[in-house]
């Protein structure tokens, strides 16, 4: 038997997953373990489903994280990105479950998340999550989100 974990989508085709609960997230062994760096995915055009209207909502996603023992695979996460297009939920609930799911499952030694979302009703709303503090010595940058201004 392989010590290589069996990826589902890395290499295969596969289909966008019906729902956010229904997405399976790939990990694969992290390549540096014992090195503190910074893994930044940005996912600026991500949308859901307002729960009130059933509207699409949209907002730029910035996942930042600090790898434990393993790495999230690109093309999993962004499968899992796309489930959330027919999915209804609150900024607060979309972006903070993100977080909460890749933290639970991948066990990264600092994770964070900023929701950037598009104003619903004229207000823009941003949601940020983090798992506590950022390890001593991680170099963590500006998201390089600004604030909503619309036309101010």
């Amino acid at each position: 038997m392989s010590d290589t974990p069996q990826t589902l989508h890395l290499g295969q085709t596969s289909a966008p997953p019906a729902s956010p609960e229904e997405a399976k997230l790939d990990y694969v062994p992290n390549p540096r373990t014992g090195t503190l760096y910074l893994v930044r995915f940005a996912a600026p055009e991500f949308t859901s489903l307002c729960p009130v209207t059933g509207q699409p909502d949209f907002a730029h996603l910035v996942i930042d994280y600090a790898p434990g023992e393993t790495i999230v695979e690109s093309k999993s996460l962004k499968l899992f990105l796309g489930a959330f297009r027919n999915h209804s939920g609150f900024h607060e609930d979309v972006t903070v479950g993100i977080g909460q799911r890749l933290a639970d499952e991948m066990k990264p030694r600092w994770l964070r998340i900023g929701g950037y979302w598009y104003p619903r009703g004229g207000i823009p709303i941003d949601v940020f999550w983090q798992t506590g503090a950022a390890p001593e010595g991680l170099w963590v940058p500006d998201q390089g989100v600004a604030p909503y201004r619309g036309r101010g």
